[in-house]
């Protein structure tokens, strides 16, 4: 090799070794920049992807709050729920792991199918209730075994408790695990077993007894499983709602109504407009619904005919009957026909080829407007009736609260059915027949009122004509004399309720409410019987026997008038509103029993019993010092 060719190879070569030389140093450069990038740049970023598969992040159901009567008496609570879930992402054989579980706790066909339902309906983090309220030996061996269950794991809960059971589970409703259409995107309502309200109460102030979501943060190993938990926040718990309800009243009342097969009885205070008894009979245990009703369970519920879902207080609709000539005396006066005005009763009245009945066969005779309401006679309200026809009483009827809901704080109150002229044309393309003004006069015919709509009635009539309005929230700021301030004022003067005036004159009101008393009062009185004989707490009231049925003729002659010669679907329903005592009207009352008969004789005793209780009890009036200062209360 030439000296020439050496120099010539040695030029290549050289350049080649830089030429590598330099490639190897841009890579080192990147992979420097690559690794100042990563380490430096964003460190942050990986180190919080580090901390993420390191640290599991969990959402904390709130504490529901819980809801006490007037007096603080707790209604629905807590308790403690130990259950196991099973969280999908952290197993590979979903079907495999709820096998290895059987082994230990049953795990039935439709609850399997419940838990691949909410499987595939939820995101694989979420956790799945598997089983709830379990026993502390059959935690413990769930417990032990859960090396050999991935995904399975206890948590510890709260249920719903309801100490009074069916005596309030008309007024508090029931909550119940959430159901698909319910999912709002909320990731406090994917929280697998979280409960909401559904009825009553419950779902009525729902978002404010359910409260806020907390969270934990635990350390997991690189199979998911806790380590430790690092820090934890409950959340905000639901705030308790203090009702109207006197539970002594409210217990008191269901019990009263226990001998009837289907009815309910509503007191309320005149002056405020607060309910302290709500009952509705058959009842039903609204504990089952948070642990979960069994399909036979729910079968014979829905399906029983004495309906014991129905909250018949606000949901029941019946004719009201005698009970509504209190209107058709308002609506008459208003209309300038006078109290003194006077009607013979033969019995019976005829309007052309068509003849209506007095409930009194042999008839009442020669009557004025309070003797009309004393006897209840029809055949005094059909002359009213006929007279003003059914505009103006359809108008009286919704300035008294009928045919519309009260807006009491309830979810589902029905409004029952006040109808006119134009109502008919609207929705049955008829004109009103003058014999249909006949019917409306004593309470039958299209005419449905609610007992709820009968309570308000009442205390709207006693308290002088004001627009009582219903509620069980109760947000009244009680004086230091345990709240008899809201009714007398220094000088022992009766203050005007906070609600604006019906527009009614007082001396037709008075009109009314001497009928009222003289019902309950009065030897004659159809309520007579069923009077409170205590000096200070009489009772005034009006009876109500509606029809179910039409009685024919021929039934009328062949005896068969008589409720207890029907079957007891036919048999009339009975009525009645009072309120007590007469001389300072403070508790409004109503009772409806279904196809439970006369009035009188059925609902004019429940009334008085309880207005006594109420009477007795003074729960618009009184709060214990004593019980406040035991439940470490402020007054409020």
């Amino acid at each position: 090799m030439t000296v020439q060719s050496g120099q010539q190879l040695y030029r290549t070569f050289t350049r080649r070794a830089a030429m590598l030389g330099g490639a190897q140093l841009v890579l080192l450069g990147s992979l420097a920049g690559r690794m100042y990038y990563l380490q430096v740049v964003e460190s942050d970023r990986y180190k919080l992807l580090a901390e993420e598969n390191r640290i599991s992040l969990r959402l904390l159901a709130p504490r529901r709050g819980r809801i006490l009567d007037r007096f603080g008496q707790p209604l629905a609570t807590n308790d403690q729920n130990y259950r196991i879930v099973l969280t999908p992402e952290q197993t590979e054989d979903l079907e495999g792991t709820l096998q290895s579980l059987e082994t230990i706790v049953s795990i039935s066909d439709s609850e399997r199918a419940r838990i691949m339902k909410e499987v595939a309906r939820s995101r694989a983090f979420v956790p799945v209730t598997v089983k709830e309220n379990l026993d502390w030996p059959l935690v413990a061996q769930v417990e032990v075994n859960t090396p050999d269950l991935p995904g399975v794991s206890i948590e510890v809960e709260q249920s719903r408790n309801y100490p009074y059971g069916g005596t309030v589970s008309h007024v508090l409703g029931y909550v119940g695990v959430v159901a698909e259409a319910e999912l709002t995107g909320d990731p406090l309502l994917e929280l697998p077993g979280f409960r909401v309200g559904k009825s009553g109460i419950e779902k009525q102030y729902d978002s404010d007894l359910r409260g806020s979501a907390g969270n934990s943060q635990v350390e997991v190993n690189a199979v998911g499983r806790v380590i430790r938990e690092l820090s934890r926040d409950e959340g905000v718990p639901g705030k308790d709602l203090v009702t109207t309800l006197d539970m002594g009243l409210q217990t008191f009342a269901q019990q009263t109504l226990s001998a009837q097969l289907s009815a309910a009885a509503v007191c309320l205070d005149i002056m405020t407009g607060e309910v302290l008894a709500l009952a509705s009979t058959p009842s039903y245990d609204p504990t089952a619904f948070d642990r979960g009703l069994t399909s036979a369970e729910w079968q014979a519920l829905t399906t029983d005919p004495l309906r014991p879902l129905s909250n018949k207080a606000l949901n029941g609709t019946y004719a009201p009957g005698s009970t509504f000539k209190t209107v058709v005396a308002m609506a008459a006066m208003e209309q300038g026909i006078g109290p003194d005005h006077t009607v013979f009763c033969n019995g019976v009245t005829a309007l052309g080829s068509a003849r209506f009945h007095c409930w009194k066969k042999q008839g009442h005779g020669t009557l004025d407007m309070i003797g009309g309401i004393r006897h209840s006679c029809d055949c005094y309200f059909y002359d009213l009736a006929r007279r003003i026809g059914i505009d103006p009483i359809a108008e009286m009827a919704h300035r008294f609260g009928l045919g519309q809901v009260t807006g009491i704080d309830m979810p589902s109150e029905k409004p029952g059915l006040i109808p006119d002229r134009a109502w008919k044309q609207a929705t049955m393309g008829d004109i009103w027949h003058p014999g249909e003004s006949l019917v409306a006069g004593i309470g039958q015919g299209f005419i449905t009122t609610t007992p709820l709509q009968l309570a308000v009635l009442t205390a709207r009539l006693a308290s002088g004509g004001y627009a009582i309005k219903p509620k069980l929230h109760r947000d009244m700021v009680f004086a230091g004399d345990g709240g008899a301030a809201l009714r007398e004022g220094g000088s022992g003067t009766v203050l005007k309720p906070p609600f604006p005036s019906l527009g009614v004159s007082a001396e037709h009101l008075a009109v009314v409410l001497e009928g009222m008393n003289q019902v309950s009062n009065a030897p004659n009185g159809t309520a007579y019987r069923a009077r409170i004989t205590i000096p200070g707490m009489e009772l005034a009231g009006k009876t109500g026997t509606a029809q179910v049925r039409r009685i024919t003729m021929t039934e009328r002659n062949a005896g068969v008038r008589k409720n207890e010669d029907l079957p007891w679907v036919q048999r009339d329903h009975a009525l009645f509103i009072g309120f007590a005592p007469v001389h300072a009207p403070r508790y409004a009352i109503a009772v409806v029993s279904e196809h439970g008969g006369g009035g009188s004789v059925v609902c004019g005793p429940i009334a008085r019993d309880i207005l006594i209780e109420a009477q007795t009890r003074d729960p618009a009036r009184r709060r214990p010092a004593d019980q406040m200062a035991q439940n470490n209360e402020t007054p409020a």
